[in-house]
């Protein structure tokens, strides 16, 4: 089955990574991956008899298969007649120039595959523990439904949600209900490696407490982008915590206003559910702190504090920061820019 996650995101060397020269050395880490490209054989499936490619496609692809035509699809095995053909051919007739400009840009998905495996062999790397997952799956679905997930064995990556933020289809009115110009900003190729270590670092600290303050939620969210830097050392910055790049640099330019915002408005013991998914939540800005200042602006000054932590008890191990509760690092990390 699939656990579903919420993906739906300084100039120079200071704010983008220009590579990590303290990341450690996990070349000689073995890690079993496959690559396997349920869009090609669903695209390439005889059309005519569909429903058998179906079964042979929930066959070779394991849980998976299943998945994409029952939660994805949203297709019912128990209709009858040539309604279930009719509805998945609707879609893969539908979808063809999709999967053509898909194959374009991913024909070669050899580097998107190499990043991935490099950011689980950082994973094996500090969290021996944890199974890896054997397998990527590449596959196209709805625009409007699921994209990058994580099943039982495979990191899932939705093409259809990398075509890069200008592609046309994420313009229209049926996408743009669901993804806004502020999230379709982020489907690009550049995410795919960011929302699969997204993904494995959700399934190993899953959200579990929606009491927290704002505060903790902040330094929550700052232990997963801490964490993500950790993965994907090779990944820009503002890639990470889902910034362009200007967004990142004007909020290091002004932190301390941004802190001294939520300072002086009482704001970082409140646990409202509302106000706090105003300052960690996917928004086109934060507006009282001006037009050009991100959404998700708390999660700025939620990592700012993690590695004001971090800088400040260096015997501390990532596996150790990420059990930590979040109120000890905010009241350890006497975080003041």
């Amino acid at each position: 089955m699939f656990k579903f996650f919420c993906i739906l995101f300084i100039s120079g060397c200071l704010i983008s990574s220009c590579g990590n020269n303290n990341a450690p050395d996990v070349s000689d880490l073995k890690i079993d991956l496959n690559v396997k490209r349920f869009e090609q054989d669903l695209f390439s499936a005889d059309t005519n008899n569909i429903l058998a490619a179906a079964d042979q496609l929930q066959a070779k692809y394991k849980g998976f298969g299943e998945n994409f035509f029952i939660r994805i699809l949203n297709a019912d095995p128990t209709w009858q007649g040539d309604t279930l053909k009719n509805y998945i051919n609707g879609f893969v007739s539908a979808y063809r120039p999709v999967f053509d400009s898909s194959q374009k840009l991913f024909n070669d998905f050899d580097p998107y595959f190499s990043e991935i495996k490099k950011g689980l062999q950082y994973v094996h790397h500090y969290f021996p523990t944890y199974k890896l997952p054997a397998n990527v799956i590449t596959y196209i679905g709805p625009f409007d439904g699921y994209g990058d997930l994580l099943d039982d064995n495979a990191i899932v990556v939705g093409l259809h949600h990398h075509l890069g933020e200008n592609f046309s289809a994420y313009k229209t009115s049926l996408v743009q209900e669901t993804y806004p110009d502020y999230i379709s900003r982020r489907f690009t190729p550049e995410y795919i490696s960011i929302n699969a270590m997204k993904n494995i670092y959700q399934d190993m600290f899953p959200e579990t407490n929606n009491t927290y303050s704002l505060v903790e939620q902040m330094v929550e969210q700052g232990k997963m982008v801490f964490a993500l830097e950790k993965l994907l050392p090779g990944k820009e910055k503002y890639l990470l915590i889902g910034y362009t790049e200007k967004q990142l640099k004007d909020a290091y330019d002004r932190e301390n206003v941004i802190w001294d915002f939520f300072l002086q408005n009482n704001l970082l013991q409140n646990t409202d559910y509302n106000l706090v998914k105003n300052y960690i939540g996917d928004s086109p800005k934060t507006q009282e702190l001006g037009e050009a200042a991100p959404g998700n602006i708390g999660t700025f000054s939620g990592l700012q504090i993690v590695k004001k932590y971090m800088a400040d008890h260096k015997e501390v191990s990532l596996q150790q920061l990420l059990k930590l509760p979040p109120g000890k690092i905010y009241a350890e990390a006497k975080y003041k820019p």
